[in-house]
Order: C-alpha cells, then sequence, then structure tokens
C-alpha cells in the first residue's frame, strides 16, 4: 500500500468515526429527533475528546456524554439542553394524544 492510499484509508475511517460519534450526540438526550448540524459542529470535539474510546458502540458514547456533561464546551451544553427540552416536549404532547 502506498503512504498516499494509507493516508486515504486513514481519512476515511477517521471520517467514518467522526460521523458515528456525532449522530450518537445528536441523539443522547433524546432518540426520537433527527440528527442536527448544529449537534454535530458544537459536540464533535467534545465527543472525541471526552469518549472516543467509546466509538462506535453509540449507547456507550451516549452515556459517555451524558456522563460527562458538565465538561463539554458551553456550545455543546446548550445544544444537549435544547434537544432534552425538545424531547420532553414531544413526549409530553404524544402522552396527552393518548
Amino acid at each position: 500500500m502506498t503512504r498516499t492510499q494509507t493516508i486515504a484509508s486513514l481519512l476515511k475511517t477517521t471520517a467514518s468515526l467522526l460521523a458515528v460519534a456525532t449522530t450518537a450526540i445528536a441523539l443522547q438526550t433524546s432518540p426520537g429527533l433527527a440528527f442536527s448540524s448544529e449537534a454535530q459542529q458544537m459536540c464533535t470535539g467534545d465527543a472525541m475528546r471526552l469518549c472516543s474510546s467509546e466509538i462506535p458502540d453509540i449507547p456507550r458514547v451516549r452515556a459517555c456524554m451524558v456522563r460527562n456533561k458538565a465538561q463539554v464546551s458551553p456550545g455543546c451544553r446548550a445544544v444537549m439542553d435544547r434537544e432534552a427540552a425538545a424531547g420532553t416536549a414531544s413526549r409530553k404532547r404524544e402522552a396527552a394524544a393518548q
């Protein structure tokens, strides 16, 4: 394998891990919400810094981010809080409709 092929393979693997991590983060507080680009932008660095050992196990990444919420960046924390609130509101609406 050439050096260029090795680098390309490494970049592809890294991109895949980032996609898994950011998807897990976006879903970590409310599994019913769609993946948000805001969560990807705000939380990818935190997921890699705090929970890289848990990747690609989405439930473990999710639990790790919740466990380490006090250590995430303010932007990521804001996204997590907002998505949690939206999930709570959605569950309340569903319960009221039943």
